[in-house]
């Protein structure tokens, strides 16, 4: 059993985007610069057969000093549940950036090419009175300088259980 799951992991690693395919895109994505100052996001999540479970709004406000961030999201789902998320964040002298809050599991660790930035990370998620570890592999691709589409695909022991889509602009 242990080696089906390995081999279908491996399988649908295999059939996933590559950071490196964005390199020399254009314009540059740079985390450091887009979530710095206030910013809006407008969201959904979405099941593995594609069902909308929730929508969402995110307040964020990014500050930097040097290669340390903050990144503060408050976030309004549709039903009235409210959450807030306090990201702390570090750019790497290799152009990477990692990345921790209270209910990340793991640290996050991406890196950027072209428009494009990727990173992983397990996330802590509330799901009827349990908390699931839930991985992320949260991709974000800049539009323009003031907005970009991030998309997160969520699995559990290799399998894939939903998606996070998001709209984020700079506001002003």
């Amino acid at each position: 059993m242990r080696i089906l799951i390995a081999s279908l992991s491996l399988l649908l690693m295999s059939c996933s985007s590559q950071i490196a395919e964005y390199a020399g895109t254009t314009p540059r994505f740079e985390l450091d610069r887009f979530f710095n100052g206030e910013l809006v996001a407008h969201g959904m999540v979405q099941d593995r057969s594609g069902r909308v479970l929730r929508r969402f709004k995110v307040d964020m406000v990014g500050r930097w000093n040097g290669n340390k961030g903050v990144l503060e999201e408050d976030f309004v789902y549709d039903d009235g549940e409210r959450q807030r998320r306090v990201w702390r964040l570090e750019k790497l002298p290799d152009g990477g950036y990692r990345g921790s809050a209270d209910d990340v599991v793991t640290t996050a660790q991406g890196q950027t090419r072209g428009f494009a930035l990727n990173w992983r990370y397990t996330l802590a998620v509330p799901v009827e009175g349990k908390v699931w570890n839930i991985d992320f592999d949260d991709w974000m691709y800049l539009l323009d300088e003031q907005r970009l589409i991030n998309r997160a695909e969520m699995s559990k022991w290799g399998f894939r259980v939903g998606e996070v889509t998001l709209l984020i602009e700079k506001r002003g």
